[in-house]
């Protein structure tokens, strides 16, 4: 008795776990091959490296290591699962502000965008953009083109982006006194 209702919750946290797992939308970025060579020919070896990302503002990325390339792209997914980070989105679709991020030898530079710009970057950013549920921003790379570094560089600058009320918190300030233009010399005037 006691097993069967074991069993039955064993089932029910897998389903959830699935059903978690559904809410992320993964994407293969790169995958590279390795040959040893070994006294019977070529052992071959797979390192891939994936992004995750709910679309609502949440990306990681992950890379993992297998003999095949699906062992590969599991490891890597669980390991993206596993690094999310939360951006702050302004009107779920585009940047607050504009961001520089780098990694080793490669600088990225994220520009906000005008509804109907789309996502203008090349295919490593593009991949984080799209977990992540961007949809207008420009983005450009300069310096190393090797994925992972344009991955790690374009997750750099996202964690450096802030938001209103993020910067009203650490102000001690309401957030309409942050947004208003013309700062204190408007209210001096008046």
């Amino acid at each position: 008795m006691a097993k069967e209702r074991a069993e039955r919750g064993e089932r029910r946290d897998r389903a959830d776990r699935e059903e978690k797992d559904s809410e992320f939308i993964d994407k293969l970025v790169h995958i590279n091959r390795v040959a040893k060579v070994v006294k019977g020919g070529k052992r071959f070896g797979f390192a891939a490296l994936v992004v995750v990302g709910d679309q609502k503002g949440r990306v990681g990325f992950g890379h993992g290591k297998a003999r095949e390339v699906p062992e590969a792209v599991r490891k890597a997914t669980e390991g993206a699962k596993r690094a999310l980070i939360r951006v702050p989105l302004r009107e779920g679709r585009t940047l607050h502000h504009d961001v520089n991020g780098r990694w080793g030898a490669g600088k990225v530079t994220l520009r906000t965008a005008p509804p109907g710009t789309g996502i203008i970057a090349g295919g490593p950013m593009r991949a984080v953009f799209e977990s992540l549920g961007m949809a207008d921003v420009v983005a450009k790379s300069t310096g190393s083109s090797n994925p992972y570094n344009m991955v790690r560089a374009t997750i750099d600058a996202l964690k450096k982006q802030t938001s209103p009320r993020m910067v009203a918190n650490r102000r001690g300030k309401k957030v309409s006194d942050v947004l208003r233009r013309g700062g204190d010399a408007a209210a001096v005037a008046e």
